[in-house]
């Protein structure tokens, strides 16, 4: 198991609603144990947006108040991520981006690569998460119309779902990201400060996630490999929350409600290799490790 930044780490995630802040959680020794803990203590808190902030946002490393437990929501079995590309501006894709996320979801879950296997610690109470082999379900192009320039949440929900119909799957085990093209504001991105965010709707989990390389390195732009490492890093980031907590707030959180993917974000950057290529990704956080890792 490759482990980083073992005892701290920057906070680089944050609940966007009604969080877990501030809850005093007596942790035990295996990742199931210590959910049960959390989970007898209060109910599985309401769906809400959590977001991956750009980097830089956040300053000072902190000590992690307490390893991630489980809130009594689900985790994703069979996890399958959608791609969803957004709008008639995709008929044209000049950097590639479609290639480079069709082939980072299809190299992962394949048995290829130990990143994916981190969160297979993770349970509910049908079982531990895993992911889909491979992880990627499908891609779109909806190009019926131009997506907004500034789409709101309540459009990316609703092109999620439209996303979910196109596929024709539901539930918490479908992922569906929502891609917009270069030059939208996809929820006051990147002025808002974050690089993605995923959420619940009722109908799937999802993902806001937009042209991060508009934001440049403040959302990975070559960090690792090129300018395209940023879409690996922020989708790998948020299909890994997905993953341990679809509903956005009731799964795997720490002590201050934030995710796998938060706890190790923008640290210990490196090249994943799959059968699908090399891709730039972030470790995620490990109970069984105690910190950050990249492999398990």
């Amino acid at each position: 198991m490759s482990l980083l930044s073992g005892s701290r780490f920057t906070r680089f995630g944050a609940v966007v609603c009604a969080t877990a802040a501030g809850i005093a959680v007596a942790m035990s020794g295996t990742a199931h144990a210590a959910g049960a803990d959390i989970a007898a203590t209060r109910p599985p808190t309401a769906p809400h947006k959590i977001v991956m902030h750009q980097r830089g946002a956040h300053a000072a490393p902190r000590t992690p108040l307490s390893d991630l437990a489980w809130g009594g929501g689900p985790v994703q079995h069979n996890t399958k991520v959608y791609l969803v590309f957004w709008g008639s501006q995709w008929n044209s894709d000049a950097n590639g981006v479609r290639s480079y996320l069709t082939n980072f979801f299809s190299g992962l879950g394949n048995g290829s690569e130990r990143w994916s296997n981190v969160m297979d610690q993770y349970t509910d109470s049908s079982g531990n998460a895993s992911s889909g082999n491979p992880v990627l379900g499908g891609t779109w192009v909806d190009n019926a119309s131009a997506a907004p320039s500034r789409s709101t949440a309540s459009q990316i929900s609703s092109e999620a779902n439209r996303g979910a119909s196109h596929f024709g799957v539901s539930g918490v085990n479908a992922d569906v990201f929502v891609v917009s093209p270069s030059g939208t504001r996809p929820d006051n991105f990147p002025n808002a400060g974050f690089c993605a965010w995923h959420d619940w709707n009722g109908r799937v989990a999802y993902t806001n996630m937009p042209y991060v390389l508009d934001a440049g390195s403040s959302c990975g732009a070559n960090s690792v490999q090129n300018a395209l490492d940023g879409f690996s890093i922020v989708g790998g980031h948020e299909h890994a929350e997905a993953e341990t907590d679809p509903q956005a707030g009731n799964g795997w959180l720490d002590a201050n409600g934030e995710e796998n993917g938060d706890l190790c974000a923008w640290q210990g950057l490196t090249a994943l290799s799959t059968s699908t290529g090399r891709f730039a990704v972030q470790p995620t956080w490990s109970n069984a490790a105690g910190g950050c890792a990249t492999s398990a």
